[in-house]
Parts: structure tokens; sequence; C-alpha cells
């Protein structure tokens, strides 16, 4: 790459080509382009390479893919070499089923200050919805459209707000919404420095709330967070979650307890381990 990026994607997967190849296409469309794409591919198979290489000749962003062996769930292992590999010097962080309004890395890069990271949330759509979308609904938007999703069986909600506030009413719902302003692996951005000094994701965790460890240990270091919630939009694409079970959830919750307890900022057992 000859020139270095202004924000680098870091963007996890595993064994979802269907829909990483609509997200892909969904940051062909940014009105923001100054960036990179970091995927973190938690042990795919050979489809999803086989993706990334055709759609490394499609788009017109850079691609780095990032793979490790499949070992089972260790999203926050690849994470840590996908934030390492990283050229930018401030990263946005999602996943491999949301595909991004063409505005969500301009909102990311608008809302960017030192001494913050910012949080955004997410727009969950049902299966049937997640399948129907094409390149052309994600090219004109459709995707993002109230009307176009309720032609196909979208209900009303509160929550139908997160695609259709603009101006104050995105500020002001930002503003009130009650929900925590926590680093959302699906929607999340920061300076690498701070992730660096914090030493990024603990690896020890694994499905449940690791993303949110890494907000808590940022605040330990002083980080504050602003809440983007309603502005930097993403569409979740619907899937089953074979990897969750109560046993990970637990451990990682005692991890964040004493996160939260001790007021720690540094885990050794992230980018870089201690012997």
């Amino acid at each position: 790459m000859s020139k270095k990026p202004s924000i680098s994607v870091v963007l996890s997967t595993y064994n979802a080509e269907a829909w990483l190849e609509k997200v892909l296409y969904g940051f062909q469309y940014q009105d923001f382009k100054d960036f990179e794409l970091v995927i973190a591919d938690d042990g795919s198979r050979k489809e999803t390479k086989d993706l990334i290489d055709l759609m490394t000749s499609v788009v017109s962003y850079p691609i780095v893919h990032v793979w490790q062996e499949d070992q089972g769930f260790q999203k926050s292992r690849i994470l840590n070499k996908a934030i390492v590999a990283s050229q930018g010097d401030y990263i946005v962080m999602t996943d491999g089923d949301c595909i991004p309004r063409k505005d969500f890395l301009s909102v990311h890069a608008a809302h960017m200050e030192p001494g913050y990271f910012l949080s955004g949330g997410y727009f969950m759509l049902p299966m049937d919805i997640s399948k129907a979308i094409t390149k052309q609904d994600i090219q004109q938007g459709n995707c993002f459209d109230l009307l176009w999703l309720k032609s196909l069986g979208l209900k009303n909600s509160f929550k139908n707000n997160k695609l259709s506030a603009k101006g104050f009413l995105a500020y002001f719902l930002n503003k009130a919404t009650p929900t925590n302003a926590s680093w959302n692996g699906h929607n999340a951005s920061g300076f690498k420095a701070d992730i660096l000094k914090v030493n990024g994701f603990d690896e020890r965790m694994q499905y449940g709330g690791q993303d949110r460890e890494l907000g808590e240990r940022l605040f330990n270091a002083g980080i504050k967070s602003k809440q983007l919630r309603y502005s930097a939009v993403v569409v979740h694409l619907d899937h089953k979650r074979g990897y969750k079970n109560q046993e990970s959830i637990d451990k990682n919750r005692a991890i964040r307890d004493r996160v939260k307890t001790e007021k720690l900022c540094f885990t050794p057992f992230g980018i870089v381990q201690k012997a």
C-alpha cells in the first residue's frame, strides 16, 4: 500500500461467505474513502479466502486478510492479530455480518477525538430480509430504507429510529438513550494507540462480552466514550450462534468483574503476552 490510510476497519468473520460479500459491498459504497479493511478471520474454510481474493479485485479499497487456524471460538486472538496488522492510526471495528450505511465511516471520522472512543449500535434484521438483500439494494441504500424494509415484512418498532433518525433527532436520541456507550464489537472505534496501551483484547475471553471488557479497560485508562447509536448505522444480518454457551459467558463475567473492581487497564493476556 503506497499511502497509509487514516482509518483501518477491523472486521471479524468465520465461515459466512454470503454475509461477508454483502458487507464488503457495503464498504465499497462508503462516502469516506481513506481506509483499509483488515479481515480478522477466525479459521474460515477455503471458500472465505476465495471470496476475499475475488472481492479484492472488485472493490476499490485495500483488503488485508489475517487468518488463523480454527481452534474453536478464538475471536479475541484474531482481533489482536488484525489490530497489529492494521496501518491506520484510527481503528473502526465491526463484524462480517453488519452492512454499513454509506455514511458509516464518515460519521466515525467526524466524531473521532483524542481521549475518546465511539460507541455505535446495530439494527437487527430477520433472516428472510437478510437473505433478500442484493448488491443493488446495498448500493441504492434500500436495506436502510424503512419503507423498503416494511415492504418485506419489517414490523413497526421504536428501534426503527436507528435507521430513520437524522440531524437533531439523531443527536437527541444519542443523548437520551439509557444504553451505555460501551465498546461494541459490531460498531465501535478508537485510536490504535489507546487500544495498544491497554494491550488489546484479553485472549482468555471467548463469546460473551469480550468487546465490552476492552472498553472497560479503556475507561480505567482514562478514555471516555461518545454515543453514536443513532448516527453510525449498520444493519445486522441474522445468523445462528452455535458458539454461545453459558460456561464462557460466566468465565468472561468473572474477568470483567475483576477489571471493574480492581480498575485494571492492562491485560497480560493480550497482544503482548508475558512469558
